[in-house]
């Protein structure tokens, strides 16, 4: 059970989807290309803590640094990774990624950061933080991501749909390509809301992107086959 009472950001299913998908997408990489040494990850911006805790889930050898800069937010992490089987995985970090002095290149680097920049904000100042990119701005965060990613490392990102354009321009010019991207709506009958990306450090090869979609529910308000297939192992009515 995530607790969330002093995290300004909750728990949401879009959040949970990204989730599930890349902790699979890691299992695999794994499995894929047998290294017991790739090993160390870094969450970026963890909240509750619940991605890391989902990736350690499927995926027990990995070793997770989790940085959150808000301090109440990174204390109630901090207890719900206490909480689960999974304690002796991740590390809490209570600090501003953009000045934290990392002593080491990472395997695995995900994020689900601030999705809302130059737009309305309201007056709880916490809030405000974890939703808005102020205080670690798109270009800013892919700039950390390529700094302490391992030359072979892979990121995972979860962004708003509407900065697809804008987020593939980024992230070439910061030096980082585009394998995967899951395109996420929240029905058949919606428009997408949600991208989750994967990719490495650019390198002399071409790269092709792979690009997918999935819905959360189908035309009966109904969970799609997709996301149960996902989620199954984490919520417990599925």
């Amino acid at each position: 059970m995530i607790r969330q009472d002093k995290c300004a950001m909750k728990v949401t299913t879009d959040a949970c989807l990204f989730g599930a998908w890349f902790a699979e997408q890691v299992r695999r990489l794994r499995i894929e290309v047998h290294s017991p040494v790739s090993r160390h990850v870094l969450d970026i911006g963890t909240g509750t803590g619940l991605l890391s805790l989902m990736l350690a889930q499927k995926n027990p050898e990995l070793e997770i640094d989790a940085i959150e800069i808000d301090e109440e937010t990174s204390l109630q992490a901090k207890t719900n990774f206490a909480k689960s089987p999974w304690k002796d995985l991740v590390q809490i970090i209570n600090a501003d990624v953009k000045n934290y002095p990392f002593t080491k290149k990472y395997d695995v680097v995900f994020s689900n950061p601030p999705f809302y920049e130059k737009e309305l904000k309201g007056e709880r100042q916490k809030k405000n933080l974890a939703l808005h990119d102020d205080g670690l701005r798109l270009p800013a965060l892919l700039d950390i991501i390529k700094r302490n990613l391992a030359s072979d490392g892979t990121y995972y990102l979860l962004l708003p749909y509407k900065r697809n354009e804008e987020v593939k321009k980024l992230l070439n010019s910061n030096g980082l390509n585009v394998q995967q991207i899951i395109f996420a709506r929240p029905s058949i009958h919606h428009e997408y809301f949600r991208m989750m990306i994967s990719g490495k450090r650019i390198s002399t090869g071409p790269i092709e992107t792979t690009i997918e979609e999935i819905s959360i529910m189908d035309g009966n308000n109904v969970y799609t086959d997709a996301f149960i297939l996902l989620l199954k192992d984490y919520y417990l009515h599925l």
